[in-house]
């Protein structure tokens, strides 16, 4: 029994390391946001006793859980950087033709003049910029302006698509700063700007990743502990096995 626990917690602290590890390595992304590991213990039925209880035999990772806490607003100047004051995601068209979220803002355009991610995915509502187009602006709601040349008057290019989502926590992380729903997160809902909760687009700024480095490196050091107290756990149960045997 005592080799079970040891072994399930060395299991768990090295994936709990892992997902330590992944936090502090993207705490200077764009929007990104940190996770958390979740602990269950592990039970099997007493052996041996007429009672119909359980035995705990070590503990498991239950899930690992995104935290979409606010980042910090930061300026940058740049006209196609935009920040999410409050809740939502920006809609973004992925390889597969479905639709993937993100709270990272640093778009750019492409060679067709596409308003794109960093990672070169077009924003979900097709947003095309014309060739020596100035003065590009994006309000509050999300709909993007510039200036053409021969006309003085702003013309209206689009509107970046945002979503939000019941239980964001549940969306399926896949890769480049990217989620796209599941059955635990709910459909997206598609409500404007403002309005349920679905916070304002800032231009000109970029939201920070939400990982508090100090407190991951705190999280570090004890998982670290526990990894060793697991370790040497299996020892003693090893000696403990080994003295048994020579009986």
């Amino acid at each position: 029994m005592g080799f079970q626990q040891g072994l399930s917690g060395l299991n768990a602290s090295s994936k709990n390391l892992d997902v330590i590890g992944h936090n502090i390595a993207n705490s200077g992304t764009v929007g990104f946001k940190a996770s958390r590991t979740e602990f269950a213990s592990m039970v099997a039925n007493a052996i041996g006793t007429a009672s119909t209880g359980n035995a705990g035999i070590g503990v498991q990772v239950g899930a690992v859980a995104q935290q979409f806490t606010q980042g910090n607003i930061t300026v940058t100047g740049n006209n196609l950087d935009v920040a999410i004051n409050g809740n939502g995601f920006f809609e973004v068209q992925l390889p597969d033709g479905t639709i993937g979220y993100t709270r990272d803002g640093s778009f750019q355009l492409d060679a067709q003049g596409r308003m794109v991610t960093s990672g070169g995915l077009p924003v979900a509502n097709g947003i095309t910029v014309p060739q020596g187009a100035t003065s590009i602006s994006i309000s509050e709601t999300g709909v993007v302006s510039a200036t053409i040349a021969g006309n003085p008057q702003p013309q209206q290019l689009g509107q970046l698509a945002m979503s939000s989502f019941i239980n964001a926590a549940g969306l399926q992380p896949v890769g480049q700063n990217m989620y796209k729903e599941s059955a635990a997160s709910g459909p997206p809902q598609l409500p404007q700007p403002r309005t349920n909760g679905l916070g304002v687009i800032k231009q000109g700024f970029l939201e920070t990743s939400n990982v508090n480095v100090v407190e991951e490196l705190v999280t570090m050091i004890q998982t670290q502990r526990a990894y060793e107290m697991n370790s040497k756990a299996i020892q003693t149960s090893d000696q403990m096995l080994a003295k048994l045997s020579q009986l």
